[in-house]
């Protein structure tokens, strides 16, 4: 088979204009971006606000191996199948990152023959939409920087300074440094550090915000030091979220792509799951609700981090009801949870299989927890036996007692999804999705997090670490106690501890730091050894990557 991108590079796209119409948005509400790519309008989705929305439908996964599960290309490969049976459909996905393009992950458009196109472009710059989320996280360090050097009005402590700036890349060296070195004019040196560009509020409030002065107002919210008396000191203190909002108008109108079989998709924002929220943008998202009947989205790596925080936060902040779940998972990935090592995988190991349902199983329920049916996408690997596909498919319904199908949309698009994409509606037209939020955003900080460790990953206990008890009273004295949580650790394990796969249970989960995102609308929990700006592996796929004698892009995936 060929690869990712050459598949990519053969597909016959139509133009943005053909894929738009679709839909039933007229080229007057396009900003294109050449031919094939394009921005939808912010007065053409204001005038289809009060429209009614189809069903929303979320792909999740179990815990990411190495081996490989499919998440995104499941996402395309349902979308193409719903449109493959006749429905109207769109596909809502995230942005990559360049530090995980260049990195380990590769890029995040799909698949095989299941891939949003033009894939380069996607997969590189795009619309700019990161660098404009970039420049105004910078700008508001910088201005914040800038008051501190000029007198410092607002008596902020410089020991107490927790914005960070950002970098869309992957940098160890820049996770902690010392700023303002070199003399007097370069203002007074102090430690800082950098995040990734997808760990940045500003991403987070780009993902979450309703419209432009939603954004604007989130922005504004944004806390960014604290006096010697702990008073918080925002953007809007600093008078910086007008100049921010200017950065980000464009940006937050959602893009419009398209799967190689044609099937509209917006590809906006792009939060990661393990260290943020992992959803694309609302806006995205409420536009595609109100233009098809069905919605398919992805929310990042394994169940108990991007569905949980896809339904606890994104939901419960955009007043979105999910009408059913997708789970993804491969004979590869569940061997690898019983046990296997990842050089072995292509044997049959039928035991190992049996062993790696525990982490399936974990999944499925905890999403029964949120009220949301849902159906199991088994993606085939082309090392898969049959006596393996056969007894997942026993186990999945005698067993978990849910419904699953074996999916071949990577080779075979649309054709090998179309039975997936029928259950999605049998379930979803059912009506049996009885949404709702994990937690009660009532209950103290501490306790949210509490629940989301013992109710989705199986933990005993929390353990707070450091200040971080201390820094959530004071979150809540400051009046954001009723905030959601979101939980920063690794997305291999329902641990934070990479290593330990399958479902373990009975565990600590240590809650080393606390971060307020005041204006994402929701209060961070670093757990474990999770960094918000990754570093590259020992051989990064950059080294892959250039171009041929014709100037065409090798390497990317």
């Amino acid at each position: 088979m060929l690869p990712d991108i050459e598949i990519a590079r053969a597909a016959r796209l139509q133009p943005i204009a053909d894929i738009a119409g679709k839909l039933g948005i007229p080229a007057e509400a396009l900003e294109p971006y050449g031919r094939h790519i394009a921005k939808v309008g912010k007065d053409f989705i204001a005038a289809i606000e009060d429209r009614n929305p189809g069903k929303l439908i979320l792909v999740t996964a179990i815990s990411p191996t190495p081996a490989g599960e499919g998440k995104t290309t499941t996402t395309v490969g349902v979308g193409d199948g719903l449109t493959r049976i006749g429905k109207k459909a769109v596909i809502c996905l995230r942005e990559p990152s360049l530090g995980p393009c260049f990195g380990m992950k590769g890029g995040a458009a799909g698949g095989g023959y299941a891939q949003v196109v033009p894939m380069e472009a996607i997969n590189l710059h795009f619309t700019g939409d990161f660098h404009a989320i970039g420049a105004a996280h910078n700008l508001l360090a910088a201005m914040l920087d800038n008051h501190i050097y000029w007198g410092n009005a607002l008596g902020i402590d410089e020991r107490r300074v927790a914005l960070r700036r950002v970098l869309d890349m992957n940098d160890r060296s820049l996770r902690q440094i010392v700023s303002s070195l070199g003399g007097v004019a370069n203002g007074f040196p102090r430690e800082d550090g950098f995040d990734i560009t997808v760990a940045s509020e500003v991403m987070a409030i780009f993902c979450l915000a309703g419209d432009l002065a939603d954004l604007e107002e989130r922005l504004g919210r944004i806390v960014v030091a604290y006096t010697r008396e702990r008073k918080p000191i925002t953007a809007n203190d600093l008078g910086a979220a007008g100049a921010m909002t200017v950065l980000l108008k464009d940006a937050l109108q959602p893009n419009l792509v398209q799967s190689i079989e044609g099937t509209p998709a917006f590809v906006h924002g792009g939060p990661f799951a393990n260290i943020a929220h992992g959803c694309n943008s609302v806006m995205a998202t409420r536009t595609a609700l109100r233009l098809a009947d069905y919605v398919v989205t992805e929310a990042g790596f394994g169940a108990d981090l991007g569905a949980e925080k896809f339904f606890d936060i994104k939901c419960r902040s955009a007043g979105l009801t999910p009408s059913a779940a997708v789970v993804v998972a491969t004979v590869r990935a569940l061997k690898m949870h019983g046990g296997v090592a990842r050089a072995d995988l292509a044997q049959e190991n039928v035991g190992a299989l049996a062993r790696g349902l525990a982490n399936l199983e974990r999944h499925i329920s905890n999403l029964k927890k949120f009220g949301v049916p849902a159906v199991v996408g088994i993606n085939r690997f082309g090392t898969d036996t049959q006596a393996e596909l056969d007894f997942l498919l026993d186990a999945c319904k005698t067993k978990l007692g849910v419904r699953a199908h074996i999916a071949t949309h990577f080779a075979n698009g649309s054709a090998g999804s179309e039975a997936l994409a029928r259950s999605v509606v049998e379930i979803a037209e059912s009506g049996a999705s009885k949404f709702k939020p994990l937690y009660d955003t009532a209950l103290p900080l501490a306790e949210k997090i509490r629940t989301v460790a013992q109710s989705i990953y199986g933990a005993a206990d929390i353990q707070l670490e450091g200040s971080a008890a201390e820094d959530l009273k004071r979150f809540a004295d400051m009046g954001f106690g009723a905030l959601p949580v979101c939980i920063a650790k690794t997305q291999y394990s329902f641990s934070t501890d990479p290593n330990l796969r399958g479902a373990p249970s009975g565990h600590i989960v240590p809650v080393r730091q606390v971060r307020l995102s005041a204006g994402a609308g929701f209060v961070v929990a670093i757990c474990g050894d999770i960094m918000t700006m990754p570093g590259l592996p020992r051989e990064p796929a950059a080294m892959r990557i250039g171009l041929d004698a014709q100037g065409n892009v090798e390497g990317l995936f």
